[in-house]
């Protein structure tokens, strides 16, 4: 196992060839199964695969997990039931059920909008576990609003809805085509609530590299996985900060595609 790595391969073999209890934290927002077309992953397996498939991976990462360790899965409104059964089937301890709540979501015209993405927070133990609530404090509404003298001065600790925006097309942050690039400061959260530095953080979805490149801001080291060689290459050059580049050659592959490139700042 080599640290501060991206692999590029399917994230359960290679995660089979890792040691037991190496990882001290993993974010996990694998695909969701509803039919986006990734150039390699299949998005629609039928329900027992998808299923059975999401099961080998988090067994692999119970496995991998430190006895402190902690795991955060994102996943979407269609498999949240099954995963958080898979979690618990596992042995992991049930932590949080927080809603990420975007703020402008999928347009519909024969359901209600969705503007939320599901997030698990369990740990491996049910006492032994690293949580640095100092780390990620924000002002109360006692401090705001009320000016309530009893009001702890570092802030409360975040409630278990999230506000975040997406990041869209337009946005300075964004990198490419992928359809569920995470932003930085929901990573930024996570990562500084369950690691400490120097800790190992494991993202077995590598997508455009968030994880690893916010690992590596906040002093941790990294290992990800991606099985799109496209996006096996945008996170090497992510994490070399040759952001750049990545966006000149994102425009010229749309410009051989004849599709028309979001203003992404540069």
């Amino acid at each position: 196992m080599e640290l501060n790595k991206v692999y590029l391969g399917d994230c359960i073999e290679i995660m089979k060839e890792f040691p037991n209890n190496s990882i001290d934290l993993i974010f996990a927002d694998p695909p969701f199964n509803i039919g986006i077309k990734y150039d390699v992953h299949n998005d629609k397996m039928p329900y027992e695969e998808y299923y059975n498939w999401s099961e080998k991976w988090i067994k692999e990462s119970y496995r991998l997990l430190k006895k402190n360790g902690a795991i955060y899965i994102a996943i979407g409104d269609e498999f949240a039931a099954e995963i958080n059964l898979i979690l618990k089937k596992l042995e992991f301890y049930f932590r949080n059920w927080i809603i990420w709540y975007y703020t402008f979501g999928q347009n519909q015209r024969k359901k209600f909008n969705r503007v939320h993405t599901h997030i698990f927070y369990f740990t491996k133990d049910k006492k032994q576990f690293t949580f640095n609530d100092k780390q990620i404090r924000i002002p109360s509404a006692r401090q705001l609003i009320y000016n309530d003298k009893r009001a702890n001065p570092l802030g409360k600790i975040p409630d278990d809805v999230w506000q975040f925006s997406r990041v869209c097309g337009t946005f300075k942050e964004r990198l490419g085509n992928h359809p569920c690039q995470m932003p930085e400061a929901l990573l930024e959260r996570i990562i500084s609530a369950s690691s400490d530095e120097k800790d190992i953080i494991l993202d077995p979805f590598g997508g455009t590299g968030t994880t690893a490149s916010v690992a590596k801001k906040l002093k941790r080291h990294f290992i990800t996985m991606e099985i799109s060689e496209e996006y096996y290459n945008l996170i090497l050059k992510r994490l070399d900060n040759n952001i750049t580049e990545i966006k000149k050659d994102i425009t010229a592959k749309n410009k051989r595609q004849g599709t028309l490139f979001d203003n992404l700042g540069v």
